[in-house]
């Protein structure tokens, strides 16, 4: 990890929308975005993995669990103490409400027990964010979000101003992988088991059907995973094909978010690009991604793979720009599991 500066900020950064136990302590925010001095992340693939997907139940249980030990473990990788810390971050929505419970109570009780400023984060937002660790933001910029249960394009104006320009209107993308990878047989978690078996395969890719709607920014995803389940089907799984079709399934996924983002980039601005979420790690969709964006004369910013999937340190890093620019939020904060992404800055 970095070397920390003590004269700067520091934030703890508390993440439990889901299925991952997570807790960070960033440094800044400055010119060249926020420093990473500490991150803890406790999966919970393993305990899930019999189930064949997240059960929210036993989510929220593991949560209630690892909180405490992960932050713990948090600070004392950043080598500081509490009285070191300006603010504590932490995931206020969307998410499984469960789970959003167990650490909106770890953060409450940790900034009322130390004197702690306390800073909601929408999750899209600390996705978002992930992009800042280490640089900073081109902003205005558009940003893709893709991950396992949300897919937005939203125009980030500056810090703490959004604007939606379109999202799924079924399945996510990570969502598309899981279930494509469940219909090729593969184990969970799917989308990563997926996405190496289509890397496996070395011949031409033809890209099965998707959908593509008019004069809307939106995306859909419900069309292609329905053409491989009637591919399973009709014609099983024959030795040596599954990598094909799986091949051909993430091209049509990986085309879907390349080819809307660019567009979306180049009739606003146009804008340069942020790439953040789980599926942001996606080869492929990195390459198609910066293969058109480079046609189209645009930047794309790729988030680190690290702070791809669920993570403190994005919700740190939103969480330091937050209170740098608008201060704490009320001590009655909530959460929220179906919770908009919204503006928050004063001058949009």
């Amino acid at each position: 990890m970095a070397q920390l500066k003590s004269s700067a900020m520091l934030t703890l950064g508390i993440e439990s929308s889901c299925d991952e136990t997570a807790a960070a302590v960033v440094e800044g925010p400055d010119d060249a975005g926020v420093t990473l001095v500490s991150n803890v992340v406790a999966s919970q693939d393993d305990l899930h993995a019999q189930f064949g997907g997240i059960v929210p139940e036993v989510a929220s249980r593991r949560h209630i669990e690892m909180i405490v030990p992960v932050v713990r473990e948090a600070i004392e990788r950043a080598g500081v103490g509490w009285s070191d810390l300006d603010a504590v971050a932490v995931t206020r929505g969307p998410g499984l409400i469960g789970s959003l419970v167990v650490g909106m109570a770890a953060a409450k009780g940790l900034a009322e027990a130390r004197g702690l400023p306390l800073v909601g984060i929408h999750h899209l937002e600390g996705h978002i964010y992930s992009a800042a660790i280490g640089r900073a933001l081109p902003l205005p910029a558009i940003a893709l979000i893709a991950s396992g249960g949300h897919s937005h394009l939203a125009l980030v104006r500056d810090h703490g101003a959004y604007e939606v320009l379109g999202r799924t209107r079924d399945d996510a993308p990570g969502e598309a992988f899981d279930k494509g990878a469940r219909l090729l047989g593969l184990p969970y978690p799917g989308g990563p088991q997926l996405a190496a078996l289509a890397d496996s395969y070395e011949g031409r890719v033809q890209p099965m059907p998707r959908a593509r709607i008019p004069d809307s920014l939106d995306f859909s995803f419900s069309g292609v995973k329905t053409a491989l389940a009637r591919l399973v089907r009709e014609k099983g799984l024959r030795e040596g094909e599954r990598a094909r079709i799986a091949a051909a399934y993430q091209e049509s996924i990986a085309l879907s978010l390349a080819e809307r983002t660019v567009q979306a980039a180049d009739e606003v601005g146009p804008y340069p690009i942020l790439a953040v979420g789980g599926v942001a790690r996606n080869r492929r969709l990195r390459e198609l991604l910066a293969e058109r964006a480079e046609g189209a004369g645009l930047r794309v910013h790729f988030a680190d793979p690290r702070f791809c999937t669920d993570n403190g340190a994005m919700v740190a890093a939103a969480g330091a720009y937050k209170f740098a620019r608008r201060g704490p939020d009320d001590a009655d904060l909530d959460c929220h599991a179906n919770l908009p992404l919204e503006s928050w800055s004063d001058g949009c």
